[in-house]
């Protein structure tokens, strides 16, 4: 369980990928949260029960201007 105060969002919580860093791989591309989430630099996660979510970055800033 997670020892922080406020305690991290669980894995099955949507906002998930706010818990806090306890391992960060940059030359790897993943972190692993305090919740036991994998989080890819593109976004994507490998949750605790080993499902995935999809990459989830929203459209780049530059399409975005029309």
């Amino acid at each position: 369980m997670c020892q922080h105060q406020p305690h991290c969002p669980s894995a099955e919580a949507t906002d998930r990928d706010a818990a806090t860093t306890v391992a960060c791989f940059p030359e790897q591309g993943w972190s692993l949260l305090c919740n036991g989430v994998i989080l890819f630099e593109d976004t994507g996660e490998l949750l605790p029960d080993g499902s995935s979510i999809a990459p989830h970055r929203g459209p780049a800033r530059h399409a975005l201007a029309a």
